[in-house]
Formats: structure tokens, sequence, C-alpha cells
């Protein structure tokens, strides 16, 4: 009986724990998508403390980091989400396009207009 009181109570934590992590991250979804970027970030992170080895959640945390300007921080989620899942086209594209920039802006400004 303790066996099975234990199997059912875990189980009911575990559901919760991924209906808390997917509250998570659909508030966290909606508030970037209204541009509320510090709070969809507070929210991916709550997830990602639940579940850090999900590679979408990873990458939605690499791009509320890249949107509030912590791009090393971007960087090292975009690393894992690909880690994760490096097959993943959305995962890749991101990261493709955040290289290019964090690239850019490791170099400095160059060309004709650059401040020297």
């Amino acid at each position: 009986m303790t066996a099975l009181v234990s199997a059912v109570v875990s189980g009911c934590s575990s559901s919760r724990n991924d209906a808390d992590i997917q509250d998570q991250k659909s508030y966290g979804v909606t508030m970037a998508k209204k541009g509320f970027w510090r709070e969809a970030l507070f929210r991916f992170e709550k997830a990602a403390a639940l579940k850090p080895n999900d590679a979408q959640l990873q990458n939605n945390l690499a791009v509320a980091y890249e949107a509030v300007g912590e791009t090393a921080k971007a960087l090292v989620a975009y690393r894992k989400a690909l880690e994760l899942s490096p097959e993943d086209p959305q995962i890749k594209r991101n990261y493709a396009r955040f290289a290019e920039y964090y690239t850019g802006v490791q170099r400095g400004p160059s060309g004709p207009g650059a401040v020297k």
C-alpha cells in the first residue's frame, strides 16, 4: 500500500511539474510576443530550473537573453539548445543569426562609417 501511495504521489508531483513548466513556457511566449522580455525571461528561467534539458526551452531562454542584452548568457543557452537538439531547424536558424550578430559585436565596428 505504501509503495502505491508514493507512486501516486510522485506521479502527481511529476504531472504538476509538467503543468507548471508548460504554464511558465506559455506565459513566457505570450509576454515575449508582447515585447515584455524581462517577464518572458523570468518565466523561461523558472521553467528551465524545473526542466533544464528541454532544447526548445533553452532556445527560448537564449532568445530572451539576447533581447535583454545578456549576450554571454544567450550564447550559453543557444549552445545548450544545440547540444540537446542539434538538428532542430529553428534552433540552428536562431543560433546562426545570433552568431553573426555576436561575432560582429566582438570584432567591433569597421568600415567607412566606423569611429576610429
